[in-house]
């Protein structure tokens, strides 16, 4: 099939976007680690164990479906489990693509009571992550620095279920864990600022428990907002001026709040789960890109015309989107996604995602 011949560079298209301009095309991207490991014959694991592998297999796939650099990162950078002693196992099988908890390290209130804060240059999988926004440095790319949110991190430092229960019956406890996360999440990306300059940093989050699947409104107003305002305000001290948040699962009800809070910059790359439909998130977040949201499960069980078609149809709503918009999958991309499904994604692009010159 013959493409249409871009008008810009990816970099160019970006900063148009942040400029809050039309670029030539809505730019493409994707939420993939393990995907692309997979797709240049490695395995998942060797996108959380290999940087320089997993770098250059990033590069291979993102020149081979035309994607833009929004967001690229060394997968789970700071993660809560294991930075703090707890166990982590790599993914395995067919259909993983995420690192796997198989031991908290806090399980009761003494616990919580002892946890020191990591040294995040010798926590978990830091270094290699850091091995990895090196690579991207050296090839002048944007440096991504990946994170969940306080929240998240929080309720993976000692489980969900725990830490749902503790929301009701110990907040104070859950306040502690909270500001530990978030502490964590700072000193890391100090590093980060060290190391490449603020000016070179791309700050990423997501915030997958906060979703409505699994808490409410209220426990997102108590507990989740006020750690986002009080990150965004370190971040802000830091001199980081490019954010982008995973807004992840079904959120639909956290919307007014977020919208009503939206701490971060403007605009930042608000990524969105299928839950959430384009043209609603566009009318909450109308100062920010909107990123997302073909469902990931259908790009690994669909046929590609079904992907090309709801691509189309999201670029459709996302093209009204008076922030800026890029197409994306609504999650990570699954790591056993066909080939030419991912491939429908890009050519829904070259059909129906061009601006007018």
């Amino acid at each position: 099939m013959q493409f249409r011949t871009d008008r810009m560079t990816p970099s160019e298209r970006m900063a148009a976007l942040f400029a809050y301009q039309k670029p030539d095309r809505v730019p493409l991207g994707a939420m993939s680690t393990g995907f692309n490991t997979r797709n240049a014959g490695h395995t998942v694991a060797d996108a959380y164990e290999d940087p320089e592998k997993s770098f250059s297999d990033m590069q291979w796939t993102t020149e081979q479906y035309g994607w833009d650099p929004i967001p690229q990162y060394a997968g789970h950078t700071v993660l809560g489990a294991w930075d703090f002693g707890g166990q982590v196992r790599m993914p395995k099988g067919e259909y993983e693509g995420a690192l796997v908890v198989t031991d908290h390290p806090a399980n009761t209130e003494a616990e919580v009571e002892e946890l020191q804060l990591p040294d995040p240059k010798t926590a978990g999988r830091i270094e290699k992550a850091l091995n990895f926004s090196r690579l991207q440095a050296d090839q002048g790319l944007p440096v991504y620095f990946f994170s969940r949110s306080p929240f998240t991190m929080a309720a993976n430092i000692v489980g969900i279920d725990l830490f749902l229960r503790w929301t009701m019956k110990k907040p104070a406890l859950c306040q502690r864990l909270l500001q530990f996360s978030l502490d964590h999440i700072i000193n890391t990306l100090s590093l980060w600022v060290e190391t490449f300059g603020a000016d070179r940093v791309f700050a990423w989050m997501s915030s997958p428990s906060e979703s409505n699947q699994l808490v409410s409104p209220r426990t997102v107003k108590t507990f989740a907002i006020p750690f986002h305002e009080a990150y965004h305000r370190r971040l802000r001290d830091l001199g980081v001026g490019r954010f982008g948040l995973h807004i992840c699962g079904d959120q639909n009800l956290n919307l007014p709040l977020l919208a009503e809070s939206a701490p971060w910059p403007h605009p930042s790359v608000l990524s969105f789960g299928h839950e959430v439909d384009i043209e609603t998130a566009a009318a909450h977040f109308p100062r920010d890109i909107i990123f997302g949201n073909v469902e990931p499960a259908i790009i690994q069980t669909g046929t590609p015309r079904q992907i090309y078609d709801l691509s189309r149809e999201v670029i459709a709503k996302g093209k009204k989107a008076p922030g800026g918009f890029i197409l994306g999958p609504g999650c990570g991309l699954p790591v056993a996604a066909p080939p030419v499904n991912v491939y429908a994604m890009t050519r829904a692009v070259n059909d129906f995602g061009w601006y007018d010159a």
